[in-house]
Parts: C-alpha cells; structure tokens; sequence
C-alpha cells in the first residue's frame, strides 16, 4: 500500500517494504515529435540520504537549467541508468505507441543491474520478466520514473541540439522536433529532412523541395 504524504519516493518504499526492490523506473521523451528519434530511459534510485536527488520531478515540471542539474545528480547518484533511442524511420514502421513501448522494454533490459519490479509512465510494458505497474502520470508521482524522465528529455534534447547542425535550416535546437509554428513553417519551406517521421500527416504533405 502506498502511504499518503510519503513523497515521490512512496511507490519505491512500498515496493521495498513488500520485497521488491530494486524498483526500475521508465519513461520516454519525444513521443510527440514530428523529426528525431524516440528517447527511452530506465532509472533505478538509491533511497539514502546520501543518494537522493534534489528537486527531482517530472521533467516537463522542470526548466531547462534544472533538468540539466538533476540529470547530472541522477547520473551521479543512481544505482543503474540506461536509455535507448528509437529512430524515426523505426518509429514510422512501428507506429508510435508501439515504438513507445519498445523503447521502454530496451531501456529496462538495458540495465546493467536487473529490476525486481517495473514502474512505467502511463503504458503497461510486457516482456521484462518481472511484475510492474503502469502510473498514470508516474513521472510525477515516482522517484523513479522522473529520474527517467529527466535522463530521456536531457538526452534527447542533446541529439536534436547536435541535429541543429547538420540541418541548420530547421531550427532543431529551438523545438527540438516538435510540431510548432516556427517548425511548420520551416517544413514547408525547405521539405522534410532525413529525420522527420514521414507518417505523420503534416509532414507527409509537405512539399519536398529539391536540392
């Protein structure tokens, strides 16, 4: 039973208190993105003093300033990090709820120290060889799947950082991918590149224009 007031790490307790730990969360980030790849991360977290993450929260709750120190305390301080990325030629074969749900289950088994129970953000993830739950809005309610959510957001704003270079006319370092105003306008402008994902509608119908 999860106790009431017990803070963001209530979920791992409750699990350790009953035998289950290690607790492993998971969570992914650019699952709404037109361009770049799917990033998914899985986080198990020492619960001690010593080890806990200062501000730790869900990474959309963060600025970008904080997510960048908390990613580097839970780098620093986790007992398994791990993360994975899923390229958006994969993500349109897959279909994103698909692409979403393997990501989360390379992630996991990616950990160099195994789980004994799964916690995920929103989406049930079979195959792990372990009990789990998925929490609605776990990375708000879970040590461990915010950890993961600030590994997975850091990350994959790094790779579209550095994508900004090799495709500067896309303004990745501002949106990261995402469908804004600023991007729609450079889609149409310049045609979709080799990282957009071609199954979703408004980069399908963008006109592709010839070098």
């Amino acid at each position: 039973m999860i106790r009431p007031g017990k803070g963001i790490y209530g979920y791992e307790r409750a699990l350790a208190r009953a035998g289950l730990a290690p607790v492993a969360g998971a969570d992914e980030a650019g699952r709404g993105a037109c361009a770049g790849p799917l990033v998914a991360a899985a986080v198990i977290l020492a619960d001690t003093p010593a080890r806990r993450v200062r501000g730790l929260a869900d990474s959309k709750l963060l600025t970008a300033r904080a997510r960048e120190r908390v990613y580097d305390e839970v780098m620093a301080k986790a007992v398994s990090v791990a993360w994975v990325r899923v390229e958006p030629d994969e993500c349109d074969q897959l279909g994103m709820h698909e692409a979403d749900i393997q990501g989360l289950r390379r992630a996991l088994l990616r950990l160099d120290q195994p789980a004994s129970y799964v916690l995920t953000d929103g989406f049930p993830v079979d195959g792990l060889g372990v009990p789990g739950l998925a929490v609605w809005k776990g990375d708000r309610v879970a040590a461990c799947v915010a950890a993961a959510s600030v590994v997975a957001k850091v990350t994959r704003d790094r790779i579209m950082r550095g994508y900004a270079d090799t495709y500067p006319n896309y303004a990745f370092e501002v949106h990261k991918g995402y469908v804004t105003k600023l991007h729609q306008q450079r889609l149409e402008e310049f045609g979709p590149c080799d990282i957009h994902r071609f199954s979703y509608a408004n980069v399908a119908r963008a006109k592709v224009v010839a070098p």
